[in-house]
């Protein structure tokens, strides 16, 4: 009965995800691609902006990897918060199926983005690996793991959000205001060993902050030195995610299906 119900959700979310491709991406042109190559054109731009007013170093550490490391994380980041803040409003006419749960929507968003983005830092290193920018990453255990930990903190971010959204309308305007907050704040721009002790000390509460900085210590190797807690930033996300879930359920009445 639980693998009968696992597969029947699985269907109903892999159906959304291939009609979200469609009906955002289209069938012309570059289609799925542009969910690769979107953030791609972003990182190239911003790194190539980087490399014409800032010196080849900052801070010991080469630009090009800590361009490509924190916008790409960045990108995930805002990525998950704005598209899953308005996955149940944008998708209102789907609530009318029985089959069709509001986090059926929202994993389904979840499942698109994670994997594009994914993508697009897989092609981003890649390329960058071909033109000597970067090198292979020094740990890929701890890459992984620290991209995957930017994922579950993000996901469980974007879903309280989402819940707030479906209960208050002003957060849907609020959100856009959030997801600039999160530039300055999330460790994709700078490195914890770049502050002073004291401002060290708070930015460590930002469970951003420790899934960066695990993708940095993956990819510059121990010779950079990096801060995080993966247990603390797991626990956070996995109080955000519940949270999330939890406001999402209370809120199911509060959507109107026109």
């Amino acid at each position: 009965m639980v693998s009968g119900a696992i597969a029947r959700h699985s269907r109903v979310v892999g159906a959304l995800v291939m009609r979200e491709m469609t009906t955002r991406y289209g069938r012309q042109g570059l289609g799925f691609a542009w969910v690769i190559g979107e953030p791609l054109v972003f990182c190239f731009g911003v790194l190539i902006l980087w490399t014409a007013t800032k010196p080849a170093y900052e801070h010991g550490v080469r630009l090009a990897p800590f361009v490509m490391t924190g916008y790409m994380s960045l990108i995930l980041i805002r990525h998950f918060l704005s598209l899953l803040s308005s996955a149940i409003q944008a998708n209102l006419g789907l609530m009318y199926h029985r089959q069709v749960a509001p986090l059926h929507l929202l994993f389904s968003r979840i499942v698109l983005e994670f994997g594009g983005g994914t993508g697009a830092f897989m092609v981003v290193y890649g390329i960058l690996l071909v033109l000597g920018q970067v090198e292979l990453p020094h740990d890929y255990l701890k890459l992984y793991c620290g991209w995957l930990l930017l994922a579950w903190t993000a996901s469980g971010f974007a879903l309280v959000m989402s819940g707030l959204a479906m209960r208050y309308e002003i957060m849907e305007r609020l959100v856009p205001v959030i997801s600039y907050v999160l530039i300055p704040i999330s460790g994709a721009f700078y490195m914890v060993s770049w502050l002073p002790a004291v401002a060290r000390e708070y930015v460590m509460y930002i469970p951003f902050v420790h899934g960066i900085e695990m993708i940095r210590a993956g990819v510059f190797g121990e010779f950079v030195p990096t801060y995080y807690d993966a247990p603390y930033a797991l626990f956070i996300g996995a109080i955000m995610n519940i949270i999330g879930l939890l406001i999402i359920s209370s809120s199911r009445d509060r959507i109107e299906v026109e």
